[in-house]
């Protein structure tokens, strides 16, 4: 699979909150570094990471552009309140096996009303 179709089916698990089936499109070994929250390695951990927060928040990824070069995929999304961010999704036979996404956590905070 393609760097894109295997954005496209992730964006479809995250938004279905299905933190199992994430964990499917990742390798054992895979690294997950979300810049506002540091680095999560191993596939069971990101596993549990997901689960975790989708339990705590309620989040939708509306994808912009999904770019690709070679062994790399790009995601640019948004969510229905205008919060934006960027992915980028190293894979290799046809896993990910590093990813890593720039957003602004404080207005995340702010849009699940856990500021003031």
């Amino acid at each position: 699979m393609s760097p894109k179709e295997i954005i496209l089916i992730w964006v479809e698990l995250f938004n279905r909150s299905d933190s199992i089936g994430l964990g499917e499109l990742y390798t054992e070994d895979c690294i997950n570094h979300q810049t506002p929250n540091g680095i999560v390695q191993g596939k069971d951990s990101i596993i549990r990471m997901f689960k975790s927060e989708f339990e705590k928040f309620r989040m939708v990824c509306l994808i912009e552009n999904i770019f690709e070069e070679g062994n790399v995929g790009i995601l640019e999304w948004k969510d229905p309140k205008g919060l934006r961010g960027c992915g980028f999704f190293w894979i290799e036979k046809d896993k990910i096996y590093y990813q890593r996404g720039y957003w602004d956590k404080l207005s995340f905070m702010k849009e699940q009303n856990l500021l003031d």
